[in-house]
């Protein structure tokens, strides 16, 4: 299986700069967004939003939830609730996991409308006894299931090392991205719909099928897998059971991925830098999951990137009304995108 090169309309959305030692690739495709000014969405009784990297859209499009890390960068020591659900003005409709979960990284809301968050644990020494689990909630905030051994972390059938995100496919097949750590597990992992494991694929590397820190998981409307293969700064796309079918770096590097119902593709690229994926702007890709054609791209506002170990969108989802949201960890907010055309600022 070969590398898939960016087709020509792909090509399309930029300019190649070559140099004697660097080839750059420099973004030009319209943005037609733009940011709701301030802040969004308020959190209760006077919180202040933490790292943010969870967020997807209610089955209808018509609420959004969002895990946030408790006023920080993790839910340590803290008894409020990370995993929050807004209507599309920015006004709370619920919250719940006080005390659940250490560090929420992957959110993902499955057609029933429950709410599958990953807890990755994040970085620094290990904390005794937290994370390494998925967790899927009911829209009340009920435990359903459990996957992974929470504060034993592993490579089997039953444990993860720092899982970033989860995926439930039309037929209920759960998938998980397994972990957030270029020289973690590196894998991709298929459970049925009861939780039970299927297989496996992946290791760390540079080769298709191959993996270093797989850190967002996507499917469109042919139920083709696409990973965000963030380390390696590209998207790969697999069949379900692992067959490898494309790989695509026109997307950036990507964090967070989402597809909607119509197999349009927004990647959100929080790290390209000089010394990650140079060349590379940072910011949101929009396009085709279909032919992989960029057509837009929402630009991060941080002025010196070479300088920032993260910021703008690491999570992006898309409401009812094609207006986008990103979870930013570094500037630590929830970030409204309205289309400037369509007059709906909902």
């Amino acid at each position: 299986m070969s590398i898939a090169r960016p087709s020509a309309l792909a090509l399309a959305s930029f300019v190649l700069i070559v140099a004697p030692s660097i080839v750059e690739a420099q973004m030009i495709a319209p943005n037609p967004y733009a940011a709701v000014p301030g802040v969004w969405a308020e959190l209760p009784n006077g919180r202040t939003w933490g790292a943010t990297s969870a967020v997807y859209p209610a089955p209808d499009g018509m609420s959004i939830w969002v895990a946030e890390r408790c006023g920080v960068n993790s839910c340590a020591d803290s008894d409020v609730d990370p995993i929050l659900r807004y209507d599309l003005d920015g006004n709370l409709m619920t919250s719940f996991g006080s005390g659940m979960i250490y560090w929420p990284h992957g959110l993902h809301v499955d057609r029933e409308g429950n709410v599958w968050i990953a807890d990755a644990v994040g970085y620094g020494p290990e904390p005794a006894g937290r994370g390494h689990e998925i967790i899927k909630f009911s829209p009340e905030g009920e435990v359903l299931m459990i996957l992974g051994e929470k504060g034993n972390p592993g490579q089997s059938e039953t444990q993860f090392l720092r899982p970033s995100d989860m995926l439930v496919a039309p037929d209920g097949s759960i998938f998980v991205v397994d972990g957030h750590h270029a020289n973690g597990n590196n894998r991709v992992v298929k459970f049925d719909a009861e939780g039970n494991y299927l297989m496996e694929w992946g290791e760390t590397g540079t080769a298709n099928g191959q993996f270093r820190d797989p850190h967002a998981l996507a499917m469109d409307s042919r139920g083709r897998l696409f990973v965000g293969d963030r380390a390696n700064s590209r998207i790969q796309i697999f069949t379900q059971d692992g067959e490898h079918l494309e790989t695509w770096h026109q997307f950036g590097r990507p964090s967070g991925l989402f597809i909607d119902e119509n197999d349009v593709l927004y990647s959100a690229d929080s790290e390209s830098n000089t010394g990650r994926n140079a060349g590379w702007r940072r910011g949101i890709y929009i396009g085709s999951a279909e032919t992989g054609f960029v057509t837009a791209f929402i630009p991060d506002t941080e002025p010196d990137p070479d300088n920032s170990g993260t910021s703008a969108a690491e999570g992006v989802a898309v409401d009812a009304y094609g207006n986008v949201y990103g979870a930013e960890v570094g500037p630590r907010m929830l970030r409204k995108y309205v289309k400037r055309a369509s007059g709906v600022h909902r």
